[in-house]
This record gives C-alpha cells, sequence and structure tokens, in this order.
C-alpha cells in the first residue's frame, strides 16, 4: 500500500492565531473549534495543497526552519504587498534567470517562499 502525505503539522505559540493567518494567506477557511492549542485548515481540493493543522508548543522558534511552504504566484508584486498586510515580514529576495522569489516570515517567524517566474527579457 502506497503511503500519502496527509497534512503538515505546524508548531505554534498560539495555534489559533496562527492558523488564522495561514487561513487568509491560503483563502482556505479555519476549521470550526480552533482553540490556541489546537487549529486546523483543511484542503477541499488535493491541487490547494494538504491540511496544515497548528499545535501549541511551550518552546518558541528557534532556528530556521527545515520544512517551508512554497507558494506560487503570478501577481507576485500584489502577492507580496497582500502578504505583509496580513503580518508576513519579508527576510530576503532572490533574483534567477527565470524565477524570483521572496522568502517571508510568517507572524511567528516560520519562514515560507513566494515565487514566481520572471519574463523573458
Amino acid at each position: 500500500m502506497p503511503t500519502s502525505v496527509i497534512g503538515l503539522s505546524i508548531d505554534a505559540a498560539d495555534a489559533a492565531a496562527l492558523a488564522t493567518f495561514w487561513s487568509a494567506v491560503l483563502h482556505r477557511p479555519l476549521n470550526p473549534g480552533a482553540t490556541a492549542e489546537s487549529a486546523a485548515i483543511d484542503a477541499a481540493d488535493p491541487a490547494e495543497g494538504p491540511k496544515l493543522a497548528f499545535w501549541q508548543v511551550p518552546e518558541p522558534k528557534s532556528a530556521k526552519n527545515r520544512l517551508h511552504l512554497d507558494l506560487w504566484t503570478d501577481e507576485f508584486e500584489a502577492e507580496s504587498k497582500r502578504l505583509t498586510g496580513l503580518g508576513a515580514k519579508a527576510v530576503s529576495d532572490n533574483v534567477k534567470p527565470t524565477v524570483r522569489w521572496t522568502t517571508f516570515a510568517d507572524p511567528e517567524g516560520n519562514e515560507f517562499d513566494l515565487i514566481a517566474s520572471r519574463p523573458a527579457e
């Protein structure tokens, strides 16, 4: 029997607050019953990605993520502005010949990337 990824678990100081941020980022509703201890965001369609589960932990984030989300957009500038408006902070910008991305940190410091194709010059 094959093994499938059904979700990602994300440690948080306040699970409901962090899940609310990601709910807005991904345009996916927060599951009912979210608390500071646990919260989740389901994916209605596999193309939306896996379920995200948030779990309260006592220790703060202390190092670079070993796993992070990559978000794709065709509207890089507008989406970057929207993410910062939601509480994300830009960490670094990267530009390659065919792609660009900005690494952001969510409100609890977890890094994620916003990626877009670069038009041919």
